[in-house]
């Protein structure tokens, strides 16, 4: 349902806190007037999207600033307003959200993935100024996602993965559980539909039993806790749909033995009550081993705080309990932004807040890097929503992501500590450095004060967080410049010999300069230190070489100018059609052709030429029928050495709980890009992996195929041309 002003200022009048209605209407009309004439994909007009953006926030209680924010936020960005005219308008404050907000526009840059990339380091620096910014950035993305239906399906699944990467990790870390959960449950809708949609059908199984048992146990809670003034709330719920996914097909657990599908929320007024609350469900219930979390004791990073434990009644059905105070509550809910709704607010500076200094570290790291893409791993490894909590033997508390090793601890300490590491102890007995660390493990790190001490090279693919990787790689930066230009040349020289490309003075020189560094030196010392990704640099080569054919095409002599753009039109699909000069080609989704397949081509009405493998089962149809036999034609694969080919590979594997791990290993290690990965569990206990590379041609395809069916698990792997 669309939103209108009247219904803004109505939810206005609602709120407990005085608004500057008059700066409000202001920054309606002129958003209104600056979008007049533009459209969403759903058909409503594009006010309607400020407006609901804006409504979220109020739903937060934010101030007048921030909603005027909310309705200027794409102003700038996709009208001719520009942001000093809202500074003029509206203030500094305004003008700083809207422009945080605000892409970076026409920067030059190579990928769509290094725009994104400096995207997100944007928003990042606008959240160090003014952390209004990104609650504003999360109400916009969240309005995004609840209209993704009226998107394409290929735009959605991008906005989905974008959102899982970033703003859902963003969201958690801010302690915004209500978000998080709502943009999780709508991306992973899109990301893998029927994994979801089996997982509804296990909930609806049994929904009339789920629902009495949930009631039983509340009605057998709130019996026993009667005498607790004033009463507590007491919630029933099914855990997020996402949540389960996460353990049935990350983790690879049956339905089964999900054990905390159900859970039971009690808030009460303080923590004395939380501890009482707790011995009476231990009491009332049998509590699983090792399934007991205290985050009151040792709130998470975003302050999350509460008392977890998984309890099993009479009936034989586990479910988790959760108990906390109604203001841990608030701030399980709203995160940050329970400020606003809940007190009086936050000065929008998060300098000297020590809460947010993951933001500012996250910046420093990134600033170091040679790759501006190292962000996006950044964003999906230090947000990551799983956390491990160790101490060190004096007893501080370090929080970790999930997965990480005693390297991460040891530059979690300091850098000069993981520096100069060369042991470690966890519980008194020493371990190895790739140990992965489990919540409640007491950590006891040696080090040695020789001038030759230092990181090893094979520490960068060990360690989990980005913090670690930068420093050591900042470590080699700096104390190994010889022994990285060493390896970085040797490294460049394979790859460059791999993808054919020459190694001459003329072409170094030139891709360390597209790769912005000074000399060729340089660019080989950050490949050997990992400041760099070769993969990017052989991209931006072809990337290089395919502009320069072009700018060759346009400059051919007039007589030849037909036929250059009926090669180049060919050239950009790698296909020639027989006697048909520039002409559209695409490739048939039903068999997606590939170079090496025999192929031939098929006349469409009005959308060129369709190109399908020859023995598609389309091709053998409708090869002989009276209506189609004439638009079949002739078709050859031309030169294709710069271009890639989308190709789809259908596994089904076995349970093994890494062998997904291994297939995308497989993949990766040969420098092959993957658009997508779908995967959903079978009904027998398999699972069913469908992957979308991009390779050369046929024969590469083939390559990867037989690697992957060698992996142990996989029960069959083929290509396939469904989508």
């Amino acid at each position: 349902m669309s939103i209108t002003i009247d219904d803004l200022m109505a939810q206005i009048d609602k709120i407990d806190r005085r608004y500057d209605i008059d700066k409000i209407q202001r920054a309606y009309e002129l958003a209104d007037s600056a979008h007049e004439g533009q459209m969403r994909s759903s058909g409503e007009k594009y006010i309607t999207h400020p407006l609901s953006v804006a409504s979220i926030l109020l739903d937060y209680h934010m101030d007048t600033d921030t909603i005027c924010a909310a309705l200027l936020h794409d102003v700038v960005e996709d009208t001719e307003t520009s942001l000093e005219y809202i500074r003029k308008r509206f203030g500094e404050d305004v003008a700083l959200m809207v422009d945080g907000v605000t892409k970076i526009g026409q920067v030059p840059l190579n990928t769509k993935e290094e725009q994104q990339a400096e995207n997100i380091r944007k928003i990042l620096m606008a959240m160090s100024k003014d952390i209004r910014v990104i609650i504003i950035k999360l109400a916009d993305r969240l309005h995004n996602m609840r209209t993704l239906y009226a998107r394409p399906p290929e735009k959605q699944r991008k906005t989905s993965l974008e959102t899982m990467n970033f703003y859902a990790p963003i969201a958690h870390r801010l302690g915004m559980s209500d978000v998080k959960e709502e943009m999780e449950s709508i991306a992973i809708h899109y990301l893998d539909p029927y994994g979801c949609q089996e997982i509804e059908r296990l909930l609806n199984v049994h929904k009339e039993e789920r629902d009495s048992f949930i009631d039983h146990i509340t009605t057998r809670i709130r019996s026993r806790i009667t005498d607790i003034k004033p009463e507590p709330i007491i919630e029933g719920r099914v855990k997020s749909i996402f949540s389960i996914y996460k353990k049935m097909y990350v983790k690879n657990k049956p339905f089964d033995e999900i054990y905390d599908i159900y859970a039971v929320r009690i808030i009460v007024h303080s923590v004395i009550e939380c501890y009482n609350v707790l011995g009476i469900i231990h009491d009332l219930f049998s509590p699983m081993p090792y399934r007991f979390k205290d985050y009151i004791a040792t709130p998470k990073p975003n302050r999350y705080q509460s008392l977890h434990t998984t309890v099993i009644g009479k009936e034989g059905i586990p479910f988790e309990v959760q108990i906390r105070t109604m203001e841990m509550h608030n701030t399980a809910q709203f995160g940050i932004a329970a400020h606003w709704k809940y007190k009086a607010g936050l000065k929008g500076s998060v300098a000297g807040e020590q809460r947010f200094d993951w933001i500012r570290q996250l910046l420093e790291r990134q600033q170091e890097a040679d790759d501006v893409e190292q962000i996006t791993d950044a964003i999906k490894n230090d947000l990551s929503q799983d956390e491990v909590y160790v101490f060190s033997p004096k007893g501080d508390v370090f929080t970790l992501p999930n997965g990480a090793c005693i390297i991460d601890f040891a530059y979690a300490i300091h850098t000069e500590v993981g520096n100069k590491m060369v042991g470690a102890k966890v519980g008194g007995r020493m371990v190895q450095f790739d140990y992965q660390i489990k919540t409640g493990d007491i950590i006891e790190i040696f080090t040695s004060s020789s001038p030759n001490a230092g990181p090893n090279r094979n520490w960068l693919n060990i360690a989990k967080t980005t913090e670690a990787k930068a420093k050591i790689r900042s470590w080699f930066k700096k104390e190994r410049r010889d022994e990285n230009i060493a390896c970085g040349r040797e490294e460049l020289e394979r790859e460059f010999k791999r993808n054919g490309i020459p190694t001459t003075p003329e072409v170094l020189e030139d891709t360390a300069k597209n790769a912005h560094f000074d000399t060729v030196d340089d660019l080989y010392a950050a490949v050997g230190y990992g400041g760099v990704m070769l993969s990017k640099i052989i991209q931006r080569i072809k990337s290089s070489q395919t502009r320069a054919q072009k700018e060759q095409a346009q400059t051919l002599p007039t007589g030849e100018e037909i036929t250059a753009e009926t090669n180049r039109r060919s050239r950009q699909k790698g296909i020639i059609i027989e006697g048909v000069d520039n002409c559209l080609i695409k490739f048939a989704q039903c068999c997606n052709p590939l170079p090496g397949d025999p192929i031939i081509g098929f006349v469409t009405r009005g959308f060129g030429v369709s190109i399908h493998k020859q023995d598609c089962i389309n091709v053998i149809n409708n090869m002989d029928s009276a209506e189609n036999k004439d638009r079949w034609i002739k078709a050859t694969w031309a030169g294709v050495e710069n271009e890639t080919y989308r190709a789809n590979i259908d596994i089904i594997a076995d349970q093994r709980s890494s062998v997904i791990a291994d297939i995308t290993s497989a993949i990766a290690v040969n420098h092959i890009p993957m658009h997508e990965i779908n995967m959903h569990r079978l009904k027998n206990g398999n699972t069913n992996l469908f992957i979308t590379i991009e390779i050369a041609g046929v024969d590469q395809l083939s390559n990867i195929m037989t690697r992957i069916k060698k992996i142990p698990g996989v029960i069959s792997a083929e290509r396939t041309g469904k989508q």
